[in-house]
């Protein structure tokens, strides 16, 4: 079994407080409940519900929905679970906060969902979670789960192994995960476009547009996402490199926040990379229509042909990927040298697997 060593909650409270003023930040008991019968798991951050785990087999992918800021703010996109007015419909993979690829063996395990025909299930691959580890409640949260990444006959090709913290304060929710994919055969992950942690946002967190776009998949599926006349958009990101809104996409960088307005306060989201990462720093696939994710197997269509990055298991062998997810609601959004502090101390913290 994976052991794994991650960082302890008073460690994570303190990294949180020192991103806004230490004195007005509370440290939050975190509560983890289990509900085997639905296949969900509820976190909640004091008496607040933060997020959910929902691994059901209605579901292509075990994902953490909804996410809420401390004010109890909803900041991922709805549909197709939840729908809110005015939610769009595009890419109804998109749930939550996830993780999978594109292209493992051939297998989509990114673009899954209920729209895919049954007569060409064949070409995509599932995430079925068979087993909660362990969950434990305290001043940090913990939640650790075992899938298998199959193919249509239920054939296992990885055995996933995740572990998250969860931790909050009045002001800020952190989500750290760290995924250890293992062989059962030999395995390759094809450089693609779409993967790797992914997450959809609210439609207030989308960049503004005042055009329609079109996006086609490896197999030639056309998505349109619908803009235009829409004025509920706000946000825009910044990279850690200093690229922003649609200059993000397909750069490297230690971590990426989205940022806007969400009723009367501003709402940060911030992705962390690791240094022991695979191809560290991250690539970002960073859409203005609202997907958020970190890609570091993504090399080939990122730099426009220029190099590649093809990531081969042989069966037994693995590989890890540690992530950071802060969520911050106030005055002001997260500045660039409290990133940089919460990287710096993200990176200190090691992850051993055996």
């Amino acid at each position: 079994m994976l052991k794994f060593a991650i960082p302890c909650g008073g460690a994570l409270l303190l990294t949180l407080a020192s991103l806004t003023n230490a004195s007005a930040q509370k440290t939050e008991a975190v509560r983890v409940t289990k509900d085997a019968k639905a296949k969900k798991i509820d976190v909640f951050v004091g008496n607040k519900l933060f997020t959910s785990f929902l691994y059901p087999d209605t579901l292509e992918k075990p994902v953490l929905y909804p996410l809420r800021a401390a004010n109890n703010t909803v900041v991922t996109r709805g549909f197709p679970l939840n729908p809110k007015p005015g939610d769009p419909t595009d890419h109804p993979h998109h749930i939550g906060l996830w993780f999978n690829f594109e292209n493992v063996n051939g297998l989509d395990f990114w673009n899954n969902s209920y729209a895919i025909p049954k007569e060409k299930k064949g070409s995509y691959g599932w995430i079925k979670t068979d087993k909660i580890i362990s969950t434990t409640s305290g001043p940090t949260g913990t939640l650790a789960y075992h899938a298998n990444w199959t193919n249509q006959k239920n054939e296992v090709l990885l055995e996933e192994t995740t572990r998250f913290e969860f931790s909050g304060t009045d002001r800020e929710r952190t989500i750290d995960r760290v995924t250890t994919l293992k062989a059962n055969t030999e395995v390759k992950f094809t450089d693609a476009k779409d993967g790797l942690l992914g997450l959809r946002v609210a439609h207030e967190l989308q960049m503004p547009s005042d055009k329609d776009e079109k996006f086609t998949d490896s197999k030639g599926i056309v998505t349109v996402v619908k803009a235009g006349t829409d004025k509920t958009p706000n946000g825009n990101y910044v990279t850690s490199a200093g690229k922003r809104g649609n200059d993000a996409w397909s750069t490297r960088g230690a971590w990426c926040k989205l940022y806007g307005k969400m009723g009367q306060d501003s709402v940060t989201i911030a992705i962390l990379d690791h240094p022991k990462n695979p191809n560290y720093p991250t690539f970002w696939h960073a859409r203005g229509y609202g997907l958020f994710a970190a890609n570091p197997l993504g090399e080939k269509i990122f730099t426009n042909n220029a190099s590649e990055k093809n990531l081969t298991l042989k069966k037994g062998e693995s590989v890890t990927f540690r992530y950071r997810v802060l969520i911050d609601e106030g005055g002001k959004t997260l500045t660039t040298k409290q990133l940089n502090d919460a990287a710096a101390d993200f990176a200190k913290k090691s992850v051993a697997s055996k």
